[in-house]
């Protein structure tokens, strides 16, 4: 939190890859890794609203769309969709819509004869609030593809900030986040500086300080969450400018 060399967020090799998202994938294709099958499930949990929405966007009902991606994630930890996956030939985000694009249009009629309940169910906390955050989604006109986009950007967004603010409250400083939040989004005409400085009885310059490494360490987060979706250092870049445009749409 202090901006040392570990929250430069730059990975200096592609060593810094060997626990992302990808490695993950393919170490619980391998099976017999307590690690990587709690760690896929993790995974899951993360993208279970966003391929939810995609598959809502592509016209099924709320119900099908729960078992749809439900039986996708169960064939996904079962390790159906890994004895092909390579690494190197795309970006997590990519493999997992591709993925559910052949599982709707191959699979999806053995997914309807589940029923409700029955199977291995993730036990998701979006789907109990799935419909309720789809209906909300902000324009009935966007694609099946770019509502999902949009989630994963968003998922990436509120992942590393989930994480900021943990790290703060395990190192005791829950109201100094909470207080300097709002820096964080721009959001923060009501107070300045000096209003911040008398509630934390701080300095203003050491208020501005704080406000940097915030705001500093919030990048370094969203740049290894977005490590954790490609496959080499190189791409993180582009894939930071990428999340950044679909935010902009």
């Amino acid at each position: 939190m202090d901006g040392s060399s570990e929250s430069t967020g730059r990975p200096q090799a592609d060593s810094s890859f060997t626990t992302t998202h990808w490695s993950v994938v393919i170490g619980a294709s391998e099976r017999g890794s307590p690690a990587a099958e709690e760690a896929l499930s993790r995974l899951c949990e993360c993208y279970w609203y966003p391929l939810y929405a995609y598959v809502r966007r592509q016209g099924h009902i709320p119900e099908e769309a729960q078992d749809l991606t439900q039986e996708f994630f169960r064939r996904l930890l079962a390790g159906n969709f890994l004895r092909t996956v390579d690494p190197r030939k795309g970006k997590f985000r990519s493999y997992l819509l591709a993925a559910m694009e052949h599982f709707l249009a191959k699979q999806w009629r053995d997914a309807r004869r589940l029923k409700r309940g029955g199977g291995q169910r993730l036990q998701s906390l979006d789907e109990q609030h799935a419909e309720v955050r789809y209906l909300a989604e902000p324009s009935r006109e966007m694609t099946a593809e770019r509502v999902f986009e949009r989630r994963w950007a968003l998922t990436v967004i509120e992942t590393a900030f989930h994480r900021l603010r943990e790290e703060f409250v395990t190192a005791n400083k829950q109201r100094l986040f909470e207080t300097l939040q709002p820096f964080l989004t721009g959001e923060h005409a009501t107070k300045t500086y000096g209003d911040i400085a008398v509630e934390l009885d701080m300095t203003p310059g050491a208020v501005k300080v704080a406000v940097h490494r915030l705001r500093t360490r919030y990048g370094v987060l969203i740049r290894d969450e977005i490590a954790q979706t490609v496959s080499s250092a190189a791409e993180v870049d582009e894939e930071l400018r990428y999340l950044m445009e679909v935010l902009g749409r």
